[in-house]
């Protein structure tokens, strides 16, 4: 008898079948780590890593297809074997290939209050923040390839900028109409370092130290943030 939670059909593109769950529907547990997984932990003891161990490989191997394929391309069927998983298993956790997307694409670059923060150190705490964050979560670098490949990640980056980066330098910025150019400017250089750092691996970009890379960045980014425009 079909599960009511996932009716599928053949999906042409991917060779895998194709969703059909209401939008916003909860996916019903794929196997015994699903039922692990929302399970009332044991006295004194953790849940089952299992689950949150398949999800995150289907993230990453999501992540890996999107970058390398592009979103209309990369397919359920191609992922699933990427992370070594049977393609039903990842339409039950996600649904569908849009809300594979929407999760592997989730980012919080958790930029920092700078409303009490010395004016003459925002560039360098900006840039040690951004430094730390890129290299505590792959995500990130994950998503900046995927983003420089295909629109749909583009952007995703874009409204990580507009939702959590701009409205941040907004509040320190001196002169508020021009908080979205300086921001961009700002944008430039940070994604212009995490690019040629992380996905590229440009030898002297990578070599630098976190301290040098706030030396020679700090400057930059203070400047762009604070000076008169020219």
């Amino acid at each position: 008898m079909p599960d009511p939670a996932l009716t599928t059909s053949t999906d042409p593109a991917s060779d895998t079948p194709a969703d059909t769950t209401t939008p916003g529907a909860a996916p019903a547990p794929a196997d015994a780590a699903d039922a692990a997984a929302t399970a009332p932990r044991e006295a004194g003891g953790a849940r089952p890593p299992r689950s949150a161990a398949t999800r995150a490989a289907i993230l990453a191997a999501a992540r890996d297809r999107f970058a390398a394929e592009g979103y209309e391309r990369a397919t359920i069927r191609a992922i699933a074997k990427e992370a070594g998983i049977d393609p039903s298993m990842v339409m039950r956790y996600y649904g569908n290939k849009a809300g594979l997307f929407a999760a592997a694409s989730e980012i919080e670059v958790h930029a920092p209050d700078l409303t009490h923060v010395p004016h003459d150190e925002l560039g360098a705490r900006l840039v040690r923040h951004f430094l730390e964050r890129w290299e505590s979560d792959e995500t990130l670098t994950g998503m900046m390839r995927v983003g420089v490949t295909n629109d749909a990640g583009a952007q995703r980056m874009r409204k990580v900028f507009a939702e959590q980066i701009e409205p941040v330098l907004s509040a320190v910025c001196p002169v508020p109409e021009e908080a979205e150019l300086r921001s961009g400017l700002i944008a430039s250089q940070v994604l212009g370092m995490a690019l040629c750092r992380y996905v590229l691996h440009i030898p002297p970009a990578v070599a630098l130290s976190h301290d040098e890379v706030v030396a020679w960045l700090a400057p930059t980014i203070q400047r762009y943030l604070m000076a008169d425009l020219p």
